[in-house]
Order: structure tokens, then sequence, then C-alpha cells
């Protein structure tokens, strides 16, 4: 399972991971991740305690300036004692095998290994385990197996899909100055793409193709070399997602997997919530161990009911049969939905009530799940008002965001056993509530469902699938599907200045020349404060603009910087 940071470490182990993999903002595929190396210590110790392992990532692309940090980085390394080390980088393979023979070595998934003779090569280097490319089918997976018997195979079943080959994507680079191979990927095949038509003029203008003007156009692709092939392009008033994969989940074929005999099996998702590291391992863990109870009579609907009530983009089996179906695609939306969310987390529990920290708004009347890290049984209550633990203070609406932490007090269970109440709800388990949904996310989770279903069962059904995908465009109301942008995605003005490792502007701006001198003496992971960023950016824009003769107000606001 993912760990994004140390809390999601500690659920993922107690929902039921056999291991988990994490690492520092500056040296992983990940600028989000919340580990410093303190974290990384405690955590590893916690997965050790419990007879779980950790791996910690070090599978970015190096350039140059990372090298710097990879001295330190091995010697912390060795006192973890982590139970393997993910590596896409040959060169960084090479050099931690050079300088820390003692650490078992990782191929990720980021170095594309697609067949047996590449599980060779790094077996021969003297790599563990390879983590196989997504790409890989599942007749591949069977044939790498029985030609490599003596190497860990690892193979992704579940989580977020690339549409370029395993990760390795310069789309994020060009479109928003973020480096997807350092960890800083913003995501750009998950945005809304319009077309535009340029006029003889120089002028350009949004063209919509509606049910009155569709018959007066055609739009073809030809590629260079295929003269005479003409692929159609189709777009409708809501833009495209042409490039949005649905999210991968190997459930409906996990007894195969298993049956095979992979060593391991991953799940994406270092960025997802606490929430979805719960209930993923869970669904897993419920799966894999009752395929081996029963193998004859496994099936994966109860675990799928599981994992639907984790927000996603619609679930795929990807290249499980070699050929990507349509299916695969979302091309109506990119949101992540399900009909279920995070409600709260356990955060301590008393002889007579349970501490629990919320996460989404909570009001009067609400069914509150808690889902249980030690048994399969859930349990479920109603809700009236909701007693706040800092003051007593009861009150009948408490907002998601606040952090704020509630007291539910075990006589509110009248029809369990308090002992036993305590015992399968430790600390961090996970509370759930039904999601108010739209008319349109509900005829999108449909639509998901239906398609998810007949691609699993081969068999087509044209008239459903355009019954069900008619309802959800007609659904889908314009002025609510706009959306602000929330994060950096429009090129120089969008760099937050923390430095963040593969942000192209931070690390190549004059105007951030004082911000990575200071960055470059901090700890292992550690970024600037937004405060030291804001601070620092305003500063380097005036000294920039004063020695180059700019006026400062030609520069980029730090408003603008940190937003």
């Amino acid at each position: 399972m993912p760990a994004g940071n140390l809390r999601k470490l500690k659920i993922a182990v107690l929902y039921g991971a056999d291991a988990v993999y994490l690492g520092t903002p500056d040296m992983s595929l990940r600028t989000k991740s919340e580990f410093s190396l303190e974290d990384v210590i405690e955590g590893v110790e916690f997965c050790h305690k419990h007879g779980k392992r950790a791996y910690l990532t070090l599978n970015l692309f190096f350039h140059n300036k990372d090298i710097l940090k990879l001295d330190e980085y091995i010697e912390t390394v060795r006192r973890v004692n982590p139970d393997g080390l993910i590596i896409a980088d040959p060169g960084v393979f090479q050099y931690v095998k050079d300088h820390a023979p003692e650490l078992p070595l990782h191929i990720s998934t980021q170095s594309n290994v697609a067949s047996w003779l590449s599980v060779k090569f790094w077996q021969k280097q003297g790599a563990e385990l390879c983590v196989l490319a997504r790409e890989v089918s599942f007749s591949e997976l069977e044939e790498i197996r029985k030609k490599c018997p003596d190497i860990k195979l690892e193979a992704f079943v579940h989580g977020a899909m690339c549409m370029t080959y395993s990760g390795r994507c310069l789309l994020s680079n060009f479109m928003a100055e973020r480096g997807a191979n350092q960890g800083n990927c913003a995501n750009s095949c998950r945005w809304n793409y319009k077309l535009h038509l340029r006029l003889k003029d120089g002028s350009h203008e949004e063209l919509n193709i509606t049910d009155d003007n569709r018959e007066m156009f055609e739009f073809l692709l030809e590629e260079g070399c295929r003269p005479g092939e003409l692929m159609p392009i189709e777009e409708d008033v809501r833009g495209s997602y042409i490039l949005n994969s649905k999210d991968l989940c190997i459930m409906p074929r996990l007894n195969d997997y298993l049956r095979t005999g992979v060593d391991s099996l991953k799940v994406e998702g270092r960025g997802k919530s606490e929430y979805y590291c719960a209930i993923v391992a869970r669904a897993y863990r419920m799966a894999i161990d009752d395929y081996y109870a029963d193998p004859n009579n496994w099936d994966p609907k109860p675990y799928m009911r599981e994992l639907e009530s984790v927000g996603n983009r619609g679930y795929t089996l990807a290249f499980h049969d070699g050929l990507l179906t349509n299916y695969a695609h979302h091309y109506e939306h990119t949101q992540s939905l399900a009909q279920w969310e995070y409600a709260g987390v356990v955060t301590d529990v008393t002889d007579d009530a349970f501490h629990v920290e919320v996460k989404n708004k909570l009001e009067p009347g609400e069914v509150l799940e808690f889902v249980s890290p030690v048994c399969r049984d859930t349990v479920l209550l109603r809700a009236y008002d909701f007693e706040l633990l800092e003051t007593g203070e009861k009150k009948e609406v408490v907002q998601g965001g606040s952090k704020a932490v509630i007291r539910f007090p075990l006589s509110l269970f009248d029809h369990e056993d308090t002992k036993e109440l305590r015992r399968r709800f430790p600390e961090y388990s996970v509370l759930r509530k039904e999601k108010a949904l739209t008319q349109e996310q509900r005829n999108r989770v449909r639509f998901d469902k239906l398609t998810q279903r007949i691609e699993i069962s081969g068999n087509s059904d044209q008239v459903a699938y355009e019954r069900q995908r008619d309802k959800l465009v007609g659904s889908i109301d314009k002025e609510a599907t706009e959306r602000r942008f929330k994060n950096n995605r429009i090129g120089a003005e969008g760099c937050c200045g923390k430095g963040c490792n593969g942000c192209l502007i931070f690390w190549h701006d004059a105007s951030y020349a004082k911000a990575r001198e200071l960055l470059q003496k901090r700890k292992q992971g550690e970024q600037l404060t937004r405060r030291e960023a804001q601070d620092l950016r305003q500063r380097d824009t005036t000294n920039f603009a004063t020695s180059n003769q700019i006026p400062v107000t030609g520069a980029s606001s730090p408003s603008k910087s940190t937003r």
C-alpha cells in the first residue's frame, strides 16, 4: 500500500497491508509526500513492530543537482534499515549498489520493465524485485513468471493510470513546467481540452458542435507517415477529456494473479486520503485471504462493493487482456467520485468514548459507519448532535476541514459490548457516510458500473451503453462543471516557491536564486515554508529586476506565485 504520510502508513498497516512504500518529497516521485526523515524512521519501525515490510522510494530520474544529496540519503537509509529501496535510474542503482551493497534493491515501474528479458537483466545486476510496467498484460506476466522463477515480481492492481508509458510523460513539463519524472506531475492528462477554429483574419473562436450544426463539420486527423488514413476527432459543447484514463482495478481478475504466483500486489496512491488507504487495503486483504481459504468458490463482488465506496474515476482492467478498449477511458468527466465519503478517523479510545477527528461535514440525522481494521463487521450509528471534545459544546453541524475532534460516548452504542467495541475500533479506525450526489453524478456512477460490467464480461451491449451515456451527457450542466484552479497549472505564474523537486521554474529561474541557495542547506525532505517562499520571492524579484534594470512591476507578483 502507498503511504503519503506517517498516519497513512499506520492506517495502511492496521487495515491489512503486508508492506508499504514511502519516501521523502525531494528524492521520490511524489513532491507532495509529507515524510521527513524522522517520520521515515518512525514509519519503518512501526512496520517492523507489526511484522510488516517498508520499502523506500528513490525512484525519480536524477539530474545533477539531485546527486549532491545522495550520499547523505544513503547514510540515513542505512540507519533506517528498510526492506527494500525502489530505484528507477540505472546510474542511481549502480551508485547505491557500490556504496551500500547491503541494501535490497527493487526496480521501480518507472523503469518500464515489460519483458522477461528486462527482468533477467535487472536480476543479473543484483535486483531482488521488479515492479512490472502497467502495460504488461496478464499473459505476458505469466510468461515472465515462468522464465524468471528466481526473482520477485510485483504488479500494479489498483489506482490511477497514466496515459503515457508508465509515467514517462513530458506533457506536464510542457504545459505547466513541472517535471513528471521528478515527482511533480501536474496531471495535464486530466484537464479539459477545447477545440478552437482559427479564421483567415488571424482571429480564433471556440467552436461548439451542436445538434443544429454537427452535420456541417467533420474533423479528421492525419499522421505524417500515414497519408490517407484519416482518424475522426469528436467533441461536444463541454470539451473533451481526451487523455483521461479510468482507474485500474484488477479485483475482478485477482484470482488469476494469485494463481500465477506473483509475489507482490501494488496499489497506487501516495497522494490519496487516509480513507482510501484503509478501505482499499481492507478490500484486498479480505479478497486475498478468502481466495487462499477457498479458491474454487472465490467471488470478487463483495470486495468490489467495498472498492466502489472509495472515490474513483470509474474502474478498468486496463491492459490485463493486452488490448486496451475504449471502456478504459473517460471522455465525459475527470472527477473522482463515489457514493460514500470519508467522515472521520478515530484519534483516541477512552474507557467511555471514541474521539473522532472530522473529515467531512457532519449534519444531524446522518448515519455514520465505523469500519474496523481488525474484523469485517462494521457498526452503524445515527447521530443527531456532536459534542466537541475541547469545549463539551453540543453542535448540530460540524464542518469538514476544521480538524474538530468530537466525542462519541460508548453509551450511544446500546446494542454493542463496550469492551468488544473498543477492541474492534482502535485508534486510526475510519468512519464513512453516504454522500449526497447530484443527478449528474448518479448517472456518472451508473455509467461507470455499466462500462465495467461490459469490459469484464467481454460482451458488448451497445444499446445499454448508448442509453446510459446519453443520460449522463444530458444531465451535465455546463455552469455546474466550471471549476477554478486550485493549484499551479499555468506556467511561470504558478510556482509556489517552496522548492518542489522537478519544478523547472524554481530550479532554473534566476529570480529563485536565493531560495535555491537556502534550500540546499536544509535537511532532506524539508522545503521552504510558505512565508519563506513569499519573502524570498519578493526579495529575489526585486534584486533580479534591479540588476537587469527591469521594473519590479514587470515580474510575477508574490501573490500570484503563492496562490
